[in-house]
């Protein structure tokens, strides 16, 4: 597959942090588990930061659905859901995922989320990218690259994917789903952040005491988000959730809160485990995050 080629000059300038308000999109595996709501209600009261334009829900496959047709269906309806609980209906467009992974990894899956970033994308000013932020399997970005791959010239890809490069493996769920999707995304030269899980954003740890001491008493919206951090254990003594999805909002708010560098992107191998080539493009690595500074900021918008 050839992929048009940003100049060296041009990616690393989309690889900045960026400094003002972006325009975004969201594509979020949301029933999967509870810090995809945490990161939907966060991205919605970041108005000073982000501009979102449409939601796109992802595929997943484990015990709570029955494929990733399945899994899709039920994360557009917790995203119906979110914006019930914000009072929001109908204000933002909610578009249906792939049905399924990618089969190779030159076939794309249509759906409605893919061709809408494709037309939002291309409509985007070039000085004006849309960052395109994803917290679970990337097979909605990576086949919208297929279908168009001029698209590359026009989004800046946030994904919370794979573990700590130093982990011994990267058999991470949002990466280890579709194998074909993650490649694409780290090999065809798109501007990418690469947020890890194991190692970076396992920091981001919270309890149902600090949820309910700072989250339970703000409104709806509160109560949605405690009953849904409550119901993840029988037992919550000793017990503490990550809220891995949160990062990628934490991202575009402040720079300060997730240190990264660039690097070249790493290779995925068959069975799961990074390898590096210095020859390969430039991507954002963010290695760190300071938990206190997120759990504050989102606490404060709710």
């Amino acid at each position: 597959m050839n992929y048009p080629a940003l100049s060296p000059e041009q990616l690393l300038q989309r690889l900045e942090p960026p400094k003002g308000k972006v325009r975004m999109v969201l594509d979020t595996d949301t029933f999967n588990e509870i810090d995809d709501q945490f990161a939907v209600i966060y991205a919605m009261q970041s108005k000073d930061k982000m501009e979102i334009e449409a939601f796109y829900a992802a595929p997943f496959y484990n015990h709570l659905s029955s494929g990733p047709k399945d899994g899709m269906e039920k994360s557009y309806d917790e995203l119906l859901k979110i914006m019930k609980v914000m009072g929001k209906d109908g204000a933002y467009p909610i578009y249906r995922g792939s049905e399924a992974y990618l089969p190779g990894p030159h076939t794309p899956v249509d759906s409605e989320a893919a061709r809408d970033l494709v037309k939002r994308a291309m409509a985007s000013p070039d000085d004006d990218p849309l960052y395109v932020v994803a917290i679970g399997a990337i097979t909605n970005v990576a086949s919208a690259i297929l279908l168009e791959p001029k698209i590359i010239e026009k989004i800046v890809v946030v994904w919370l994917g794979g573990h700590a490069l130093h982990w011994p493996n990267t058999k991470e769920f949002n990466l280890y789903q579709d194998l074909h999707a993650s490649r694409i995304v780290l090999d065809s030269g798109v501007p990418l952040v690469l947020i890890p899980c194991k190692g970076v954003s396992s920091h981001l740890i919270t309890t149902l005491a600090e949820v309910e001491a700072h989250v339970k008493d703000k409104g709806e919206m509160g109560h949605y988000l405690y009953e849904t951090y409550k119901g993840c254990s029988e037992d919550h003594y000793g017990y503490s959730r990550v809220i891995w999805d949160i990062s990628t909002i934490a991202y575009l708010n402040d720079e300060r809160w997730t240190p990264s560098s660039l690097m070249h992107s790493p290779l995925l191998s068959e069975d799961f485990r990074w390898s590096f080539d210095s020859s390969r493009h430039f991507i954002r690595y963010v290695w760190n995050i300071n938990r206190d500074s997120v759990f504050k900021d989102l606490f404060n918008k709710l």
